[in-house]
């Protein structure tokens, strides 16, 4: 303890005090360095909040390198800034670099600006999600099938880019899919990582559509690699299902005139009165959101949406 005590009091007391300051102010120099830090130091995070500190404080350390050798005439000091500044220096062309390197094609810049970028996700994590589809828009031609019901495994999860699907079940119309919804939300969210399983409806372009793809296994993997992307999948297949299963509701109705709502199954809606009655049902079955409800009837005809 003794020699600890004595290290600090001779780094403390071995330099003489000030006993008395310098009256005149440092040059305009200095003051303007200890502007550049202050305002550098209050930068964000991101790439581009990287390139604001580095940017600054990259000043800050240049002037205080011409500061240390106009002024103080001071080797020592000239030295560390201006060693400073050059890392900053490296680093500004380094975050630029990555910068310029994160770029997309024409579709993916357009789905994150719509989709992603709201959220508040930035360009690298947007960068895993497009690497782990290959970077590949998919072309389906028109009344080309997406999938057939009872005969195509669910294998990917895939989100429409332009165009418009059709769903149905035994041949009969359920909902459209339209640009930034999922084809296969409700059988992704069905089945656990390790289960297997097919298509309970046939999707079918009713015009010519580009999709993403994301393979099953890959996207799994990119889950267990990054949390924060997979709160993010988990967010936007919920909201998704939920907008499929509310397209669902407009278009099922029991007998006498009335209609389920899909948020409270024991209530009844008043259908239109042009709708024609048919056997009541007393309960909905529990199943897939794409599943019709037994004695239960399309009212009227859906307009698509354009």
């Amino acid at each position: 303890m003794g020699e600890n005590a004595s290290f600090w009091e001779s780094l403390i007391y071995a330099h003489p005090t000030c006993t008395t300051w310098k009256q005149e102010a440092e040059g305009s120099i200095y003051h303007l360095a200890s502007i550049l830090f202050v305002v550098g130091f209050m930068g964000g995070s991101g790439f581009f909040g990287l390139l604001y500190v580095f940017s600054l404080l990259g000043l800050g350390f240049l002037c205080s390198s011409v500061w240390a050798w106009l002024d103080v005439c001071a080797a020592d000091i000239f030295s560390w800034n201006f060693i400073l500044f050059a890392i900053c220096f490296v680093q500004f062309i380094y975050v630029t670099y990555q910068v310029r390197s994160v770029s997309f094609d024409r579709e993916f810049q357009e789905l994150y600006s719509a989709l992603f970028q709201p959220l508040g996700i930035s360009l690298t994590v947007y960068r895993k999600i497009v690497l782990c589809c290959d970077a590949e828009v998919v072309t389906l031609e028109k009344e080309h099938c997406y999938a057939m019901q009872g005969k195509t495994p669910i294998d990917k999860l895939s989100l429409l880019v332009s165009g418009r699907i059709r769903v149905t079940v035994d041949g009969e119309f359920l909902h459209y899919i339209f640009p930034l919804q999922f084809l296969d939300s409700p059988e992704w969210d069905s089945l656990r990582p390790t289960e297997e399983g097919i298509f309970q409806v046939t999707l079918t372009a009713e015009t010519d559509c580009r999709y993403v793809a994301w393979r099953r296994k890959k996207l799994y993997l990119l889950f267990a690699k990054h949390r924060f992307i997979s709160r993010l999948f988990s967010i936007l297949i919920g909201s998704d299902i939920a907008e499929k299963l509310y397209a669902l509701n407009d278009r099922v109705q029991a007998g006498k005139g009335f209609r389920y709502d899909i948020r409270l199954p024991n209530f009844y809606h008043v259908s239109l009165p042009e709708t024609p009655p048919v056997q009541p049902s007393h309960h909905l079955q529990r199943g897939s959101p794409r599943r019709k409800p037994p004695g239960v009837t399309n009212c009227g005809s859906f307009s698509a949406q354009s």
